[in-house]
């Protein structure tokens, strides 16, 4: 059997405080700046079919891997067996502001599949937050469900507060959810099965799937949000766990092994998306990351007064993340810098080209046919752009079809108005990321009147673990 042991948290060191670039990166950039700024004024011309070839490459780059990643999420994990002695679980839930959802929060854990005397869960509260702080102890709960609040201090985060209740932390094993989450109840016995039969693994994904919020005007956002979860957690996780590479974890349902993530010395409180730095943090450290199957279902974030925001912060903290992991790049390995630059990296910089593509095609389609004349468009461009829709549109669509959504011609054809929104984001987290570097973006949460019946879908592997 294995001996789980709980050392004390390291401290945090050369994380997303630290603002000030390393000698590495300091060097690129001026290495970068002065190559471009050479070539520009040297061979302008050579340079601008340079940059171009450069972008097209990007696009079949992304295409490819899409496709690998894809090929590489059929590939199932085998079921482990039921362990003799179920671990010490943990569960974390960081709210603030959040008074209107405690309720559903503290009835979806109640209904968590697992032996009482093994589990805890902290609804961990900020001490100015009187109101969440009042529903929270006025809401039944079971004995396990505890509440902790955190004493004032900054940076006013959600790492910062989760790292405030693992002090107190008992378990083998942690886990994180949100305040509008409701996990599949039988997933924590699936992750503990894996746990005890891997010693090595270090973190275990599940899915996140979005459930719909009937609120107005909403629509398009909403769906084009959840193909967009279900591409990211039903096929690339997957398809890059198979293939032994490390990921960006989601800010929830997140199982991490306690050593590991004391090891790691908790969460990046400066970061504010924590998760996706965590995930590097433990690869570097040794660990192996996986996914589960045992899904948990949110809302979507609303109409764009809500959803930019919320991507604004992502885009961020992506942007933290990579400053913090680049420093000493070859600390990751290869497999670990591959798996960075293809999903923060490639991230970061499509959402800053989704829009000013879409507006060269749009550009270049409308003055051809004011002209009365086929658009002047490279067609190698052209094909590479449709190479890299389509390798997209296939994730969205595997992805859907895994997580039990209706993907539809009319929804593929609207997707790419919503990348575009993902350049405003960009400007908007480049921006916030010089002034407010630390600030978190809140994302409010509404009560469900009637929580809808959820639907388990590709649950096999979950449901021979427990």
């Amino acid at each position: 059997m294995e001996v789980w042991t709980h050392p004390g948290i390291t401290p945090r060191r050369n994380g997303a405080a630290r603002r000030m670039p390393s000698g590495f990166q300091i060097t690129a950039m001026i290495l970068l700046a002065l190559g471009s700024a050479a070539a520009l004024v040297r061979w302008p011309q050579a340079a601008f079919l340079a940059l171009l070839v450069l972008f097209q490459a990007a696009f079949v780059v992304s295409a490819i891997w899409k496709t690998v990643v894809a090929i590489a999420s059929l590939r199932r994990p085998k079921p482990c067996a039921r362990p003799i002695v179920w671990p010490r679980y943990t569960i974390l839930a960081a709210l603030h502001d959040e008074a209107a959802v405690t309720p559903q929060l503290i009835a979806n854990l109640a209904r968590i599949d697992y032996p009482p005397d093994r589990i805890e869960a902290f609804i961990v509260l900020e001490t100015h937050d009187h109101a969440t702080l009042a529903v929270a102890q006025a809401t039944p709960r079971p004995f396990w469900i505890k509440i902790v609040v955190v004493p004032p201090g900054s940076p006013l985060t959600k790492p910062r507060a989760l790292n405030h209740a693992l002090r107190q932390a008992a378990g083998d094993l942690v886990t994180i959810y949100d305040a509008e989450d409701r996990p599949h109840p039988q997933q924590l016995r699936q992750a503990a099965a894996r746990f005890v039969a891997q010693p090595r693994l270090g973190c275990l994904q599940a899915p996140l799937r979005i459930r719909p919020s009937g609120r107005p005007g909403s629509a398009f956002l909403d769906r084009q949000f959840a193909f967009e979860y279900a591409a990211l957690f039903e096929v690339t996780l997957p398809g890059m766990a198979r293939l032994g590479l490390p990921f960006p974890l989601g800010g929830t349902s997140n199982h991490i092994r306690m050593t590991a993530l004391r090891a790691a010395g908790g969460w990046d409180a400066h970061n504010v998306t924590e998760d996706a730095d965590l995930g590097f943090r433990l690869w570097s450290l040794g660990w192996k990351l996986d996914v589960i199957d045992c899904p948990t279902w949110e809302t979507p974030p609303g109409a764009l007064d809500r959803w930019l925001p919320q991507r604004t912060r992502w885009l961020k903290g992506y942007m933290q993340t990579w400053g913090v992991h680049t420093r000493r790049p070859l600390g990751l390995g290869r497999r670990g810098l591959l798996s960075l630059v293809m999903t923060l990296g490639a991230g970061i910089l499509s959402a800053a080209a989704h829009a000013p593509t879409l507006a060269w095609l749009a550009s270049a389609l409308m003055v051809g046919l004011h002209a009365g004349i086929a658009p002047a468009t490279p067609a190698g461009s052209l094909g590479v752009l449709a190479l890299g829709v389509i390798a997209a549109w296939m994730g969205y669509a595997v992805g859907a079809k895994r997580a039990g959504l209706d993907y539809r011609l009319g929804d593929m054809l609207a997707a790419p108005a919503y990348w575009s929104l993902l350049s405003l984001a960009f400007v908007h987290a480049a921006w916030r990321l010089v002034v407010e570097p630390h600030v978190w973006d809140k994302t409010p949460h509404d009560g469900e009147v009637h929580a809808p019946e959820l639907t388990v879908v590709a649950q096999e592997s979950g449901r021979e673990a427990a």
